[in-house]
């Protein structure tokens, strides 16, 4: 199975994809966590240019082509052989990033995402968790992280706010796999909920046959 994770920068989703791979591994899961952009040697050398430096550093469709580019070395290096193997592999972040972000937030480029997705990607997660967050403690948290990864979150809340309303309009546009967690609360109330959702669609763990 494959589950990805998304939301604004600052919503706590690294920190539920963390919780959620230590739950499934506890219950007897092999899981693969990986991150966008990045989870692969070459896609981490691009995340670099996407995540750091002026927000005008690249143009929105140059973000596209270097976010896909990052995607697909991800996908032949890590999600691909993990699926392979009948692992679950956990995503912080996967290809509705790129659609809110570059498709709706910095610019109304969706056909394009969808487009250049379908040509070099052609994988979507089983399930996609948006966690929903509140723009303004959002950039907070982030900001208290430090960390030179702050490009997106320089471009302040009104942008913070576009992306909440563009993950939001993606759980209604495609209700049947992308599902809304509200990420109000403590980690451990935010994982529960993203628990609950994930156990009605993973089917228990295989237990070993005794010798």
């Amino acid at each position: 199975m494959f589950i990805s994770l998304e939301g604004i920068d600052g919503s706590g989703k690294s920190t539920q994809a963390r919780l959620l791979a230590q739950h499934l591994r506890g219950a007897g899961h092999d899981v693969v966590l990986t991150r966008e952009p990045g989870g692969a040697p070459g896609a981490e050398e691009i995340r670099r240019l996407l995540v750091e430096g002026a927000g005008d550093r690249w143009s929105p469709e140059t973000e596209i082509l270097l976010f896909t580019a990052a995607r697909r070395d991800h996908l032949e290096r890590t999600i691909e052989p993990a699926l392979a193997r009948g692992a679950v592999v956990i995503s912080d972040r996967f290809a509705d990033s790129t659609r809110v972000y570059q498709g709706a937030a910095r610019a109304d480029l969706r056909t394009t995402v969808d487009r250049l997705h379908a040509l070099m990607i052609g994988l979507e997660p089983d399930l996609t968790l948006v966690i929903d967050a509140d723009p303004a403690g959002a950039l907070a948290r982030g900001a208290a992280r430090g960390g030179a990864e702050d490009r997106f979150e320089r471009m302040g809340v009104p942008f913070q706010q576009r992306l909440r309303d563009g993950f939001r309009a993606l759980v209604e546009e495609l209700p049947d796999r992308v599902r809304l967690i509200d990420g109000s609360g403590s980690p451990e109330e935010v994982a529960g909920r993203v628990q609950a959702a994930v156990g009605q669609l993973l089917p228990a763990a295989p237990r070993p046959h005794p010798a």
